[in-house]
């Protein structure tokens, strides 16, 4: 039987253990692994050193264009020489099938070929009725990231459900019971860890976590928020992390971010604040754990991830804000937290004390998570627009790119070579000098 709704249970202490990352979890990608999940395989969006092109445009350092249909902000995940993405499509008679938010869907898996981005299957995974949930004009039906795990690929869209099928796109399993009441659709990624796919239902109404069989799709446990929100939804992505040789899974929601043991979804610790509509990843780094709260006045807070119980008045190191992002991740670099907010100022914050290191203006409006690549970062706009800064102690801009098309889904690498998504379609870019 599945375990249920653990509220604010601790599991042993363990407060006087060091703190030590996961292997995946705060490691830099090597330049010829995969890219299986959102913000990559590091699960932070960190590439330790590349020859990832600086400069690019439509006529640019494009090796291939692949024209898309439908509608899908879900980030390209690529495994060996394939790419795989959601999208969807309007299942309603002349519908524009390259924006249409309304009425019945059809919910798909794409792969194209990376060497020439040549489609190899697209398969539709689930039929979205007529009646479905109305959801943000700035959201789509396909926005959660696939992961691709040993062979399997797990595809998630929210209350819609959730399946897994092979690497060509046969169906293994699916799960719908979790049409938990959405408000804006969907958006957090689904995270595996161990024998387990991890997801967050956090809809308008009694959030929680949950925990999946990776072999059948049926629930192993869920854990309730167990806190007070006036507005409960959120889209967070969860991040495994690792404590003095125990795993734990931190999932943030709306006015709680928690720590939950794999084994059993009890809480092993949480902080409380005030926040909703959590987007960003959280990120260890250098046995810190930084965490963004959400809408209405985002917060950066640095917690020390040791602990059971309620640890908001002892574990919370310190909180900055002014400039936090709501929807966009961030990215570690040697003695900084590097963010852009959604209104395009990017912000260098100490790790240590909390203190803005430096300020630019970047321009436009960004939903997508930026991408290090040794000392550069390059964040994406909404419209198409990459800013590419060199960091020190103050960022030095090396260039401005543009691709047509809106654009909310984050980078993916693949060798030396982004793999660019836009609401057209998807991009190769590398050096081709």
């Amino acid at each position: 039987m599945p375990q249920r709704s653990h509220r604010f249970a601790c599991s042993l202490p363990f407060a006087a253990f060091l703190v030590s990352t996961v292997a995946i979890s705060n490691t830099a990608r090597s330049l010829h692994a995969d890219w299986p999940e959102f913000r990559g395989p590091s699960q932070n969006g960190v590439v330790e050193k590349s020859l990832l092109p600086v400069k690019w445009g439509e006529d640019e350092n494009v090796k291939w264009f692949s024209k898309t249909q439908g509608l899908g902000w879900s980030s390209p995940v690529v495994v060996g020489e394939r790419i795989y993405f959601t999208s969807a499509t309007s299942a309603e008679p002349n519908a524009n099938q390259d924006a249409s938010l309304l009425g019945s869907q059809r919910l798909h898996l794409t792969c194209l070929n990376a060497n020439d981005g040549k489609e190899v299957f697209n398969k539709v995974i689930f039929e979205q009725a007529k009646d479905a949930p109305k959801i943000h004009n700035k959201n789509s039906h396909a926005s959660p990231t696939p992961i691709v795990h040993q062979g399997r690929i797990y595809v998630h869209f929210g209350h819609q459900g959730t399946a897994c099928t092979d690497l060509d796109g046969k169906l293994i399993w699916e799960n719908r019971d979790h049409a938990f009441p959405p408000t804006h659709g969907n958006g957090g990624s689904p995270i595996v860890v161990n024998d387990k796919l991890i997801l967050t239902c956090d809809g308008g109404s009694a959030p929680y976590t949950l925990a999946l069989d990776l072999k059948t799709g049926k629930e192993i446990w869920r854990t309730i928020r167990g806190v007070d929100a006036d507005k409960q939804f959120s889209f967070a992505t969860p991040q495994l992390i690792e404590v003095g040789g125990q795993q734990q899974i931190i999932s943030p929601g709306s006015n709680v971010v928690q720590a939950l043991s794999p084994s059993d979804g009890k809480v092993i610790w949480f902080v409380r604040y005030d926040g909703f509509s959590v987007v960003p990843r959280p990120v260890l780094y250098r046995d810190t754990l930084f965490v963004i709260t959400g809408f209405m006045t985002a917060k950066l807070l640095a917690i020390d991830p040791k602990g059971t119980g309620d640890v908001t008045d002892t574990n919370v190191k310190w909180t900055f804000s002014g400039g936090v992002p709501t929807t966009p991740s961030f990215v570690c670099f040697e003695n900084q937290i590097v963010m852009a907010s959604d209104n395009g100022i990017a912000t260098g914050v100490d790790i240590v004390t909390g203190k803005e290191l430096w300020r630019k203006r970047l321009g436009g409006n960004y939903s997508a998570s930026p991408l290090l690549a040794g000392n550069k970062v390059y964040f994406q706009s909404e419209t198409g627009e990459s800013s590419v800064l060199e960091l020190g102690e103050k960022p030095v801009e090396l260039a401005k790119n543009t691709l047509p098309g809106r654009i909310f889904a984050s980078y993916s690498v693949i060798e030396n070579d982004f793999v660019i998504r836009t609401e057209k379609g998807v991009y190769r870019i590398g050096s081709l000098k």
